[in-house]
């Protein structure tokens, strides 16, 4: 049986299409598995594809994904 491999933040931003930024904003925020070696952080695309499955993707986009942290008001928002 094959082990998976890790995966760099460069990788995994790449296979969910989206930004760097956006994936570390997922790491402290919406608490996405992601592993520290070192100074980098490494991941199982199994566990990433998993997290994803399980928050619905708009919420992802748009930052609406529940966290533990409160939202922020500014100027449109009630």
């Amino acid at each position: 049986m094959q082990q998976e491999p890790w995966v760099s933040l460069e990788e995994v931003a790449a296979h969910l299409g989206v930004s760097m930024d956006t994936v570390h904003r997922w790491i402290r925020r919406r608490r996405m598995p992601a592993h520290k070696a070192g100074r980098l952080w490494k991941f199982k695309l199994s566990e990433v594809d998993q997290w994803v499955r399980g928050n619905d993707a708009n919420e992802l986009q748009s930052g609406r994904c529940q966290t533990n942290q409160p939202r922020r008001s500014g100027p449109g928002r009630k």
